[in-house]
């Protein structure tokens, strides 16, 4: 759609729309730029900040709406879940990256299946039948509005044609009015809650400012008694604190700040196993990785290490998983698996391999590997060609291209966690959950090692690929099941490995064989998050935030990355916001130059991690936080009063389209029927109707 938020032609149009703007001017803003400022543009549209959370569907619904989707019930109901309470900025933008704008020639096409005399207009009578009796059904009241609109019915016809055009005009002006308002207050604009504006490397760096002096200033404490505004009795009692203290690190390339990982002299004589794993990117950015348990006998000396697991990629294929940072954080059990102790972590490092060397004593131990995600993250560029899976060959008959062979060799790798170059069942099944969600039970693994080549019991690399050309077989040729496979297991219409990085782990000891086992596929927080936290807050540098001496931030820096955790030591929850503008040459995990974090009282969190975008040059990392918030509890404002004309619409727009509505010069009646149209899925009830 020309003029929805992530829409190519979207790019092109607001790139003419803020040529004004002085920071344009110097830099040229990128296609991913755009698309946040076109998602904050949207999300302002409908609350005052974008550090208000999405508390209902209502509210969902509308952001939505002004960011150009056409959201039917079952896809607001994706989203918002009866588990589900609010919903923020950030994930606003991954739903938007997920549900795709609607094109006009997707619109067309979908009203053109009811178009029987080919002629632009869908008759009355046929618009009733739809829009009462399928789909999301609306009301005869409803659709008596829609005809009764003058500018695009006549002659007892709906003319969907002068209907495009009017929704694609007007949803370009009302982007073009909320983009306007943010260039004219850029100072609100830099202060938003989720500022994607993610600064380019080449882009020439502002000076460092001076470190302010450590005074509070009072006169920005407020206390927001709108006397016209209802929803005041609602607040909790605020204080806001501006800060001036600020983070700045300065690394050379290839620093070594740190020692450097060395193997202990006699570890070729230690005893040893190995284990084998890798981190996923999921579709919301979140990473999952294998997760394993370590016994030790007796108490003896231990060395570790984990690295990225080296592939045999085809010559010119890209290995970026190869440069993605790796991290074991060890935990010991004790009474239950519910109570474990941090231990260590592998913090030393020597190229691509971390470690750590030292005595642990008998017992059950954790092992948790770790990524950042500063540079395992969702691909930007597009794949100019899709990779053949299967032929058939003269005769007819259905094989694997030697490419996909190829991966598929590389996959089985990945999943041979115990490298013993087979498959059993608990590997297989850690296989199958990634891709399938579900587990093969004995009874199915007996009727696969019937079929299948298998030693001991266990898969062979020929039996997997020959499990992969049976369900290509089964489906006559049709790659979309394997597609499904590949895509889970982090691959591109290329075959290329781009959004899961193997790994490999080795364990050595001294006086005893360890032994260590997969035990979880599950995502990179809790018990790591905490692991992670205790870590910097023991080893990194502190600074009490100022203006506010129970705000603590500390940074650990390493040769590879920096890790900021904030600590809340009050009784009320906090909201700090962070600015990274100023850093030169790097890129944080959660791919943000300006945005918000929410504390909770007495408690740590991760702020970010920061790495540099090209270790070969210097980096500086300049963390600023900028503001902090306090509040004894949340608000949840009230829903928003209907203003729709149409009686039956299930989602009511802003108080503020009025604005929106005036500026776009169309009615609030044709405005208030596009919502309702729309939102009642008349798009999806099309698509029933072929």
């Amino acid at each position: 759609m020309a003029i929805s938020p992530g829409s190519d032609a979207a790019f092109s149009s607001q790139k003419s729309t803020l040529s004004e703007s002085p920071r344009s001017k110097r830099f040229p803003l990128t296609e991913e730029e755009i698309f946040y400022m076109n998602c904050r543009a949207a999300y302002l549209t409908v609350f005052k900040s974008s550090l208000e959370n999405i508390i209902s569907k209502d509210q969902l619904y509308l952001a939505l709406q002004h960011a150009g989707r056409n959201p039917s019930q079952k896809t607001i109901n994706k989203y918002w879940t009866p588990q589900t309470a609010k919903l923020n900025f950030d994930d606003f933008c991954i739903i938007l990256r997920k549900e795709k704008p609607t094109s006009k020639a997707e619109l067309l096409k979908s009203f053109k299946q009811l178009d029987v005399n080919d002629d632009g207009s869908i008759l009355h009578t046929d618009l009733y039948k739809l829009l009462t009796k399928r789909g999301e059904k609306m009301t005869r009241e409803e659709v008596n509005a829609i005809v009764n609109l003058a500018d695009v019915n006549a002659d007892g016809k709906f003319d969907y044609i002068k209907f495009c055009k009017l929704y694609l005009t007007t949803n370009e002006q009302c982007l073009k009015t909320a983009l306007e308002k943010l260039e004219v207050d850029s100072k609100l604009k830099r202060q938003h809650f989720g500022s994607h504006i993610e600064a380019s490397p080449e882009r020439e760096p502002s000076p460092v400012p001076k470190p302010s002096p450590r005074i509070m200033r009072r006169s920005d404490e407020d206390t927001f008694t709108n006397k016209g505004d209802t929803r005041s009795s609602f607040l909790a009692t605020t204080r806001k604190f501006k800060t001036s203290v600020s983070f700045t690190v300065t690394m050379g390339a290839n620093s070594n700040r740190n020692s450097k990982l060395t193997e202990p002299n006699s570890v070729k004589e230690w005893q040893c196993v190995q284990s084998k794993g890798c981190f996923f990117l999921e579709e919301d950015g979140e990473i999952v990785s294998h997760q394993y348990r370590m016994q030790i006998a007796q108490r003896c000396m231990v060395y570790l290490t984990i690295k990225p697991l080296n592939l045999s990629q085809a010559e010119g294929k890209p290995s970026p998983w190869l440069s993605v940072d790796t991290a074991l954080y060890i935990l010991k059990e004790n009474e239950s698996q519910a109570n474990l102790q941090l231990m260590c972590f592998t913090e030393l490092q020597n190229r691509e391999v971390f470690g750590w060397t030292g005595e642990l004593a008998p017992g059950m131990y954790w092992l948790i590997p770790s990524t950042t995600g500063c540079r395992l993250r969702k691909e930007g560029r597009a794949v100019a060609e899709e990779a053949q899976l299967v032929y058939r060959d003269e005769a007819g008959e259905l094989l694997l291209t030697q490419e996909f062979r190829s991966t598929l060799s590389d996959i089985f790798e990945v999943i041979d966690l115990d490298g013993n170059g087979l498959l059993s069942l608990e590997e297989y099944n850690f296989f199958e959950l990634r891709t399938s969600g579900e587990k093969c039970d004995e009874d199915a693994w007996a009727v696969c090692r019937e079929n299948f080549d298998t030693k001991k019991n266990e898969l062979t690399r020929r039996g997997f690929m020959d499990l992969n050309l049976m369900e290509a077989n089964d489906r006559e040729g049709d790659p979309r099941d394997l597609w499904v496979t590949l895509h889970a297991m982090g691959y591109n219409k290329a075959l290329e490995l781009t959004e899961a990085c193997p790994f490999v782990i080795d364990v050595y000891a001294d006086k005893c064989k360890p032994r260590i086992k997969a035990v979880h596929m599950e995502a990179c927080s809790g018990q790591l998050e905490k692991a992670i936290c205790k870590s910097v807050l023991s080893k990194g540098d502190a600074k009490v935030m100022d203006g506010y001496e129970d705000i603590i931030v500390h940074t650990y820096t390493c040769d590879t990355w920096i890790t900021s955790v904030i600590e809340n030591k009050s009784d009320n929850k906090a909201i700090i916001h962070i600015s990274n503008e100023l850093s030169r040459n790097c890129v944080n995990n959660r791919g943000l130059n300006i945005f918000a974090v929410e504390v909770a009282p007495k408690s740590a969190m991760v702020c970010q991690h920061v790495m540099p975008l090209n270790g070969q040059q210097e980096w500086m990392s300049h963390s600023s936080p900028s503001s902090c918030t306090f509040s004894a509890w949340s608000w949840c404002p009230p829903a928003w009063p209907c203003s729709c004309s149409s009686p039956g619409t299930a989602f009511p727009p802003s108080p503020t389209l009025a604005v929106v509505r005036q500026a776009a010069k169309i009615g609030a009646t044709a405005w208030s029927w596009i919502l309702s149209i729309l939102g009642r899925g008349l798009l999806a009830q099309c698509t029933i109707a072929q």
